[in-house]
This record gives C-alpha cells, structure tokens and sequence, in this order.
C-alpha cells in the first residue's frame, strides 16, 4: 500500500513538473494564447495572396494619404484582419477547386478547403506592412516642401527601401533573444491573438452571456455608429477642455486647461482616435507600464514644465508654454530659409547676423528627456536584462535550452528561417546605401562611413529596445542619439542629418516591427520560412505604394504643409512632418553645437545624460535591499523618462485620456473581473480600431473630400475654446490675437 502511495506522488510530481514546463511564462499570454497547432492547414493559398496583396496596398495608400493631415489617422492591421474575413469565407465557396500544375513541384490548388486561421494571419501580416509607416517619407517632405528644393525620385525611393529593408538584418540577428524567450511577450501580439481565436473558434455560448465573435460585432457597429460625433457631427469631443471655459479670456486658464496647447489640466478626449493615437491601445497595456508612463506624464507636464516656464528658465515666458517651434528671440517664428546657402548648408554670416534659434522650455526640456532615455536604457537593461542576454546569445544554437511551449511546439513542427537569408539582405542593403552615399552624395550629403557608423548604432540599440518594447509595450524613442552623433561629426548638412536618423534609428525600430511580426508567428503557429516571404514581399509593395501616394499628392495638394498659404481650414497641415523639419534644422542644419554645445543657449541640457544613468541604479539597489517588494523592479525608468517622447506631436489630452483608460482595464478590470478580460479585453480592443477606423474613412469619402461641413460650437476646436494657450507672457512681447503683458 505505501508503495502505491509513494508511486502516485511520484506520477503527480512528475505531472506538475510537466504542466509546470508547458506553462508561459507571463500570465497574459497563458490565458491568450492556445497551446495547440495543426500543421496541415494551408498557408500559401491563392486567397492569401490576393487579399494580402490587397490589404497591404489599401493600408499603404490610406495611411500616406491622411499622414500630411491635422490630425493623422493611422489604420491598423486590425481594420484589414477584421474585413478579410467575409471575403476569406466567400472566396472559399466561390472560387472552383481546381489542381494546377500537376505532379510537378510548383502544384496548387485554387481553393483548397475552408478559410482557416493561418492564412488569416499572413493575410494580417502583409497588412501590417502596409500599416506601418515608411518613416523616410518625412525626407521626402522636409526637403521639397519645407525646404523647398529639388529632389530626384530614384535617390528618394532608394533611401525609402533601403531603410525598410535594412530592419531585416537586424531582425535576423536578435531573433533569438526577442522572439523564442517566453518573457519577451509582446503585449500587443495579444491584441491580435485574441481577435484571431473570436473570428475562427466555434464557441458555445453560456446562457446569458455572448461569445466573443458576437461581443466583436456589437463593439464594431457601436464605435462606427458612434464615431460620427467626435468625427462629424460633435467633434468638441476629442479634447474636452473644460478649464478653459471657466476663464476663456485667461492666458493662465488657456494655459493650464488646453489639451492641445497646454498642461491638459483636466482635458479628457471621448474618442477612441484620441485615446489611442500615439501611445497605441491601452487595452494592450500591462499595468505596471501604463503606471511608469502616468509617472513620467505627470512629473513632466505637472511638475517640470510649469516650474520651468514661471521661472522663465531660458525666456520661457517669451514663447508657448507647449509648441515644437522655432522663434527667434522676439517670440516671432524663424525664417529658416534665409539662413541656407546656395549648397544647402548653413550661411554662417546671415545666422550670425540673424541670431541664434529659440526652442519653447517645454521642446528643449524634451529633448533633455532623449538624453535621459538614452543612458537610461543602456543603464538598465545592462542591470536587469543584462545577464540573461548574454546566456541566450551564448547559448543561441544551443538546442538543449530551456524553451518556452510555444516556441518547442514551432522547432518541432516547422524548419527555421536560416540566418543567411537575412544576412544577405543586410549585406545587399549596406552595400546599396554606400553606393546611394557616393553616387547621390550632392543629395543626400551622407559620406559613407557615417553609413558604417548608423549600422553600428543600430546593431546596439536593437536588443536593448527590444526588451523594453517586448516587456512593456513601449519604445523609448532613441532618435536623438544619432541625430546628436552625426549632428557633431557632420555638421551644418540638414540632409545628411535626416538620412543617418533613418539608417540607424528608424532601421531598427522597422527590425522591432519584424521581431514582433515573428513573435504574433509564433503565437499562431505560422510556418516561419512563410512568414517571412510575407514580410520580405509586403515591404516591397508598401513601400512602392506609400512612395508612389506621397510623390503624388505632394505634386496635387497646392502648398502641401505650408500653413502660411493654406486656407485657415485646410486640414493639409503636416503636424510630423513639421516635428521632423524643425528638428532637421536643429540637430542637421544648425547642429548641436550650437545648440547644446559650447556655443548654445541650451548646453545644460546635456546634463540629463548624467541624470538618465544615475536613475536606474536607485532601482537596482532598493531591489537588493528589499528583495521581498517585488514591485520595486517594475520601477522602468526608461519608460518613464521616455514617456512624452511622443510629445509633440502627441498633445496632453492624447496622455490623459490614455492613461484614464489603461487603468481602467489594466488593473481594475484585470484584477476584479478576471474572466471578461480574459474573454474580451483584446477583443473590444479590436473593434474599437476598426469601427473607428471605418467611419473615419467613411466620413472622408462621403463629406470631407467635398468639403461638406457642420458649422456650429460643437465643432470648435481646441484652437478656439482655448485660444490664448499659446500665447507669451513675456513683458513686451506681440502676438497676433494675444494680450501685450
């Protein structure tokens, strides 16, 4: 007898071992994402490529065509997942199935059984490509429309595929470190995952509840029908300044109140595009990061920004309390222009005569902030991340590894993609963009080894991004950094500047869109050499379509971006592209010598580099000190010195309204109804995008492309409620339309 009880404790401790094995690592995900694959469903389906294709050259073009307007909309990969569906099912009825090519090794067949999961999900992926930005476009647009000169579309295209392109050597590399771990988990990959099993599992419904393909539809049809307030009919809503109201002739109220040119102070937006536009879902939040950016939003915009501008630190009072701007030491706006040369490079004499470019506090303190991040990020991951990133990569190819479920069911199931694909994508990119540098030199002003040097920032940056991303959801924006370095080492060559961002910035935030991309593959058990044939091709078309939209509608819009020519409602303004510009001028142009260096007003600045590496030691140590406070290592300051990165373009209210709504569902729904956000938290998430992204496009179409209005005080935006938010303070000081102090 006591030998059977010792044998069945022995059977339960190895079945707990077991189940302990196959258990995920992050709770989300454990409760998201199935542990089941089938490896005969189809993939590579004639249906996949058409809607694929058709997805990622509609998202294209959208995206490009509302990026140059007031208020950018973005349509994600969601929208595209959510529409395919119907015509996945319907193409599957319709289309003959028929064999073709035979018995050779290219057969196929036209419709091989129902619409199934997997092809849903390469069909998202080529929509994903389509719906993320080609951030080189803003090249494009800095150099024609705001500097106002020539630029020839072969070096302009070549620069926008070489820096899509060049992400999948970096993605490549570190693959290993940001995909196979379990606790790389991608938290919005959860969105998508949850959105998936609605839409395709057969779910039984309990008796007075609703299954989550029904929840997704009565979300959808609500945010579409109700978007036609905050988009239409009642756009007030999308920044509620109710402070200004209480004193609409107050500087002070403006100041405080507006969520548009001010503190926020109260503004609140009831609308999803405002919510989500610049920090992404907050449904897709962990709370511990939503907590980290509420932290940095509050000392910064509450704390730091007000006592900064009443002390007037660096003529605060002169210029807005809240604008990207740039004045000249009267508070009147700098004419860029006059300071070029012939060659396109800074004309010391007239910027001697002219005097020196003036940042509002509230800019020049958030790039303080870049610096902050940057020695921050490093700092920290070497401290919290550094140790198990060094075993993975030592232990890369080897196959003995502890792996997470997921990740054993893929290497059983499916062959890898082998490195070398993605090192001869790399080499061929760096050897195209050294061409591109000699060749185009009198264009794009980047000698070649700044070339070398951008990749090497890149390969650094990477990983140390890519854990925060992966953990937290968000990216500290590092931007700085290279514009910084070749702002020293190449000054006064705004275009040269722009170019080394893209290469060793933007290429490596394009490689954390294919790492993630790789991690939603896993999640869905999507054969890698597949996925990445959809990566490698999606890319290629998204960047011809948004290359070919933005060419197009810079030759169609009359002074595209040019707010000094545009009529007064034109929504063709450009707010990014202006943020680009200006810092163009200060980091390219300009330089940061004489800006943040020996010669500049603003030299203090750097001492936030100092501030940012000190920072996260104080974590660490109260880790050790108290090791029983596990909250203590959700202290992220890279998240929360990086948390207004966005800012401008992202406004208060976008922060406030955010962060009301990832509490909300971060912890108090998360932590007391646990079953429904379990069911639908990822799923109204979904429908919320695509219901508003619908009407939105819907509006455009029927009514605003035909200037089709409805004028009355419902409809005045923040500009009007709060007029006098950007107004100076300063003694002496005129403005058009503000008081004279």
């Amino acid at each position: 007898m006591a030998e059977i009880v010792e044998n069945s404790t022995g059977a339960m401790e190895i079945a707990e071992a077991v189940d302990e094995l196959d258990r995920c690592a992050v709770e989300e995900v454990e409760l998201t994402v199935p542990k089941t694959d089938d490896p005969t469903l189809p993939v590579l389906t004639f249906r996949m490529w058409v809607l694929g294709l058709a997805a990622c050259i509609i998202l294209s073009f959208v995206n490009q065509f509302f990026w140059y307007r007031q208020m950018p909309l973005t349509i994600t990969g969601i929208s595209a997942q959510i529409a395919v569906v119907p015509l996945g099912h319907l193409m599957a009825r319709v289309v003959p199935n028929k064999k073709y090519l035979e018995g050779s090794r290219w057969e196929f067949n036209m419709n091989p059984g129902p619409f199934n999961v997997k092809e849903h999900v390469m069909i998202t992926i080529f929509a994903n490509s389509g719906a993320g930005t080609v951030y080189a476009t803003h090249i494009l647009s800095a150099i024609k429309l705001y500097y106002k000169r020539s630029l020839p579309f072969l070096p302009a295209f070549l620069i926008m595929i070489t820096t899509q392109f060049l992400g999948f050597g970096w993605a490549g590399l570190f693959r290993k470190h940001l995909v196979e771990p379990g606790e790389m988990w991608w938290p919005s990959n959860l969105v998508q995952v949850s959105l998936f099993s609605a839409l395709h599992e057969k779910e039984k419904k309990k008796k007075g509840g609703m299954t989550r393909i029904q929840f997704f539809i009565i979300v959808l049809i609500t945010s579409f029908a109700y978007y036609i307030l905050p988009g239409y009919l009642f756009t007030m809503v999308t920044s509620i300044s109710w402070v200004c109201w209480l004193s609409p002739k107050s500087v002070l109220a403006n100041q405080l109140g507006s969520g548009e040119q001010g503190l926020g102070i109260g503004a609140i937006g009831i609308d999803w595009a405002t919510i989500g536009s610049y920090l992404g879902s907050p449904l897709a939040s962990p709370i511990f990061a939503t907590v980290n950016v509420t932290i940095g939003f509050v000392i910064i915009m509450y704390v730091a920004t007000p006592i900064c501008y009443w002390l007037n630190l660096y003529h605060a009072k002169t210029y807005p309390i809240f604008s990207s701007g740039l004045f000249m030491g009267n508070g009147s706006s700098y004419d860029v222009l006059s300071i070029i040369d012939n060659k396109f490079h800074l004309d010391r004499d007239i910027y001697a005569k002219t005097g020196p470019i003036h940042m509002s506090t509230f800019f020049a303190v958030t790039y303080g902030l870049g610096f902050a991040t940057l020695s921050a990020t490093i700092v920290h991951v070497s401290l919290f991340n550094g140790r198990d990133l060094w075993k993975q990569t030592r232990g890369a190819f080897n196959r003995n590894k502890k792996m997470d479920i997921h990740t054993r069911i893929m290497k059983k199931n499916y062959r890898e993609v082998p490195m070398w694909w993605f090192l001869v994508i790399l080499v061929l990119n760096i050897a195209l963009i050294v061409f591109i540098s000699v060749y185009y030199n009198a264009t794009v002003q980047l000698p070649w080894w700044a070339v070398l040097l951008a990749c090497a920032i890149a390969v650094f940056f990477t990983p140390l991004i890519g854990v925060i991303m992966a953990t937290t959801n968000q990216a500290p924006g590092l931007n700085v950094i290279t514009e910084y370095v070749i702002g020293y080492m190449y000054p006064e060559r705004p275009v040269a500047n722009m170019c080394f961002k893209v290469y060793g910035y933007i290429s490596m935030t394009q490689a954390l869109t294919f790492i993630q991309d790789f991690k939603l593959g896993l999640y869905m058990k999507i054969p890698p050499r597949s996925m990445y044939m959809a990566q490698v091709v999606g890319t290629l078309v998204a960047v011809l379509v948004y290359t070919g939209t933005a060419w197009w509608l810079m030759v169609d819009i009359p002074h595209l971006c040019d707010k000094s020519l545009l009529p007064d409602d034109s929504q063709w303004t450009c707010p990014m592209d202006r943020v680009f510009f200006d810092a163009s001028v200060i980091w390219g142009l300009v330089g940061p010598r004489r800006m943040f260096g020996d010669l500049g007003e603003y030299s203090a600045i750097n001492w936030f580099f100092l501030v940012g590496a000190i920072t996260p030691f104080f974590v660490w140590l109260a880790t050790k000190a108290f090791p029983a406070q596990k909250w203590i290592s959700n202290i992220h300051f890279p998240v929360i010195l990086g948390a207004t990165s966005m800012m401008p373009p992202a406004m208060a209210v976008n922060f406030t309204s955010w962060c009301v709504v990832a509490f909300i569902f971060g912890h108090f729904v998360f932590k007391y109804k646990r079953e429904w956000w379990t069911k639908y938290n990822y799923v109204l998430s979904g429908g919320l995008d695509a219901g508003t992204a619908f009407m939105t496009i819907l509006i455009f179409l029927a009514l605003g492309r035909n200037g089709i209005g409805v004028a009355w005080w419902g409809n005045a935006d923040d500009s009007t409620n709060c007029g006098l938010a950007s107004c100076p303070t300063a003694k002496g000081v005129i403005t058009q339309g503000c008081p004279v102090f």
